[in-house]
C-alpha cells in the first residue's frame, strides 16, 4: 500500500512587536520580575599550564586576551548580554554599558 503523504508548511502563531506571542493566553512576566539572576562582568581570560597556575603568588602578573581599554563583557547567568567600560561611582566600581546585545543575536549564538 503506497500512500502519498504531501508535506504541508508549518504554521505558527503570531508575534507581537516583543516576541511574545499574540495568542489568547496573556502573558504575565511579574512572576519572574523577583527570580534573582547572577550579572557577571569579564576583564579578559588567558590558559596557562597548571605548572604556572601553581606558581602564582601575590604580586604576579596574568597577562589576558584583551588589549587595555577594550570593553568587558556582562554576562546574566552565564550568558553574553552587553559590552561595557569600567566606571567609578561613589568611589565604588561599577559599569557602564556601551553595547547591548539584542534578544536575537543571543538567540542566534545559542544555535
Amino acid at each position: 500500500m503506497n500512500a502519498k503523504i504531501e508535506a504541508q508548511p508549518a504554521q505558527f502563531q503570531d508575534l507581537n512587536e516583543e516576541g511574545a506571542s499574540t495568542g489568547s493566553r496573556d502573558v504575565n512576566l511579574d512572576v519572574i520580575l523577583d527570580v534573582p539572576v547572577t550579572l557577571s562582568m569579564e576583564v579578559g581570560r588567558t590558559r596557562i599550564p597548571i605548572r604556572n597556575f601553581l606558581q602564582l603568588n601575590q604580586g604576579s602578573v596574568v597577562e589576558l586576551d584583551r588589549t587595555a581599554g577594550e570593553p568587558l563583557d556582562v554576562y546574566v547567568n552565564g550568558t553574553l548580554v552587553a559590552h561595557g567600560e569600567v566606571v567609578v561611582v561613589n568611589e565604588r566600581f561599577g559599569i557602564r554599558l556601551t553595547d547591548v546585545i539584542s534578544p536575537a543575536e543571543r538567540l542566534r549564538k545559542l544555535r
